[in-house]
């Protein structure tokens, strides 16, 4: 195959591509073998949710491929009737635990990047508003933020996906379950977005090019939104990746405790409530795979966040 024609825009998407390589960042994570390791962690278990359908032996939660004769099958043994085996073992059911595993991680990968996107873009709205703003409005939103940190965010997460939940009829719950759950944490972990922006965009404000944009009669949404935002988002994103952990973490909790997601579409956090209940009687397999997949999972992002943080502040380089 022939090289592509040499163009000015090819020699310059080249030469980005260079920099962006050798930049600082990019530097500090190729010398980091934490970042390295995390980073490859958290794409295999985000590739391996992604392609769970044809990954997994089985179908978990389709009863017509499911064998109670297979229920409690050791890792790596064959079962005693049917002698089928299965990597990690079966739960009651006879649902091979892998495959279980595959589906509840893309619940609970889901759960974590929607309600992150939806804290996201509620808390940055809110603390470019307002850091901008002032006045009577920032006053409001911070007073709002201030109550809400009086309180721990898995108590305010439970409150709302009560409260939702309740309003909801009866024969819907189930299928809401999940974006009630995103909505429940999303609203529980804005603040740390909204604080973070405000600060920031109380420094941006007073600069140079803002006083500039407002001269020329830019409107305050225009200067927020191409302005200010693409300046305040370094901060914005380190907390995102930290917020991901700790949203996993707040799903796997409110599953565990019997209020997250629905038993038709199990998160690691429901699958660890169910293999809890077989701990004491030998069948430890159906508790420890989903746990240790929800550590490798939360571990890997949270320490890949700390790098992140230390990597976009210059004062720690």
């Amino acid at each position: 195959m022939s090289d592509a024609p040499y163009t000015p825009e090819t020699e310059r998407a080249r030469s980005r591509l260079m920099m962006a390589w050798d930049s600082d960042v990019a530097h500090s994570f190729r010398r980091s073998p934490v970042a390295l390791i995390s980073t490859a962690v958290t794409l295999l278990l985000i590739l391996s949710a992604v392609f769970a359908p044809l990954i997994a032996p089985h179908d978990p939660f389709n009863p017509a491929t499911l064998n109670l004769m297979n229920g409690f099958t050791a890792p790596g043994e064959a079962n005693m009737f049917t002698g089928e085996t299965f990597l990690l073992g079966t739960d009651d059911q006879g649902r091979d635990v892998f495959s279980t595993i595959l589906y509840g991680l893309r619940v609970s990968l889901f759960v974590g990047f929607a309600a992150v996107a939806f804290a996201l873009v509620l808390g940055v709205t809110l603390g470019l508003i307002a850091g901008y703003v002032g006045g009577w409005v920032e006053t409001v939103i911070m007073r709002i933020a201030d109550v809400q940190l009086t309180f721990p965010a898995i108590l305010v997460a439970m409150l709302i996906f009560g409260v939702a939940k309740g309003i909801t009829p009866p024969e819907y719950r189930n299928d809401v379950a999940i974006w009630v759950l995103i909505i429940a944490i999303g609203l529980s972990d804005w603040v740390q977005f909204a604080r973070v922006v405000r600060g920031a965009t109380l420094v941006e404000r007073s600069k140079e090019y803002v006083q500039a944009a407002r001269l020329i009669g830019r409107s305050p949404f225009s200067i927020m939104l191409r302005h200010i935002l693409p300046n305040v988002l370094s901060p914005v994103l380190v907390i995102a990746t930290i917020s991901l952990a700790l949203a996993i973490i707040a799903e796997a909790t409110l599953s565990f405790l019997g209020v997250g997601a629905p038993p038709t579409e199990p998160s690691l956090g429901t699958l660890i409530r169910i293999g809890q209940g077989f701990l004491f009687s030998g069948e430890w397999w159906i508790l420890f795979f989903p746990a240790l997949t929800l550590l490798a999972l939360a571990l890997s992002v949270n320490l890949l966040g700390d790098w992140l943080r230390d990597a976009l502040n210059p004062r720690l380089r």
